[in-house]
């Protein structure tokens, strides 16, 4: 399993950008790459666990699947329909208040393809074509948290 991280402090305290984060289905609205998002699923119980949202990236479609919720720390979750040769991706941010109005962000994916030494390779690869677009995301939530205060 090959895993990708990106760290970003922005100037925004952490309830700010986990109301960005925690409003799943809108990851369209700050994320430029992300052509459309709409909730698919709700969890149990109402809970954020299980709850999940389709992505459309240009002619891929994409579900995200909540796995970790720990309001306003850790959000995870899982994407399936990601070509048959990646067994399993997961994405979980991560916020750190460091001082009064800044948080360290992180944002961390964790891919698996296989163990053989191609599959390795494939999973370097598709690390740093995942690494751009972690950068993407920082860069648009930064945007998005820093740049408005509505």
């Amino acid at each position: 399993m090959a895993e990708i991280r990106r760290v970003r402090t922005l100037a925004a305290d952490p309830q700010r950008i986990w109301d960005v984060l925690a409003d799943f289905g809108a990851v369209s609205s700050w994320a430029e790459f992300v052509d459309h998002s709409c909730l698919l699923e709700h969890g149990a119980d109402g809970g954020a666990i299980g709850v999940s949202r389709r992505i459309q990236l240009g002619r891929n479609t994409l579900v995200e699947r909540i796995t970790d919720f720990d309001p306003p720390a850790t959000l995870a979750y899982d994407v399936e329909g990601l070509p048959r040769q990646v067994r399993h991706l997961r994405s979980r941010w991560t916020l750190r208040p460091t001082a009064p109005g800044f948080t360290e962000v992180t944002l961390a994916s964790a891919v698996e393809i296989g163990s053989n030494p191609v599959q390795r390779l494939a999973e370097r690869i598709f690390g740093r074509i995942t690494a751009r677009q972690l950068d993407l995301l920082l860069a648009g939530l930064a945007e998005k948290v820093e740049g408005s205060h509505d």
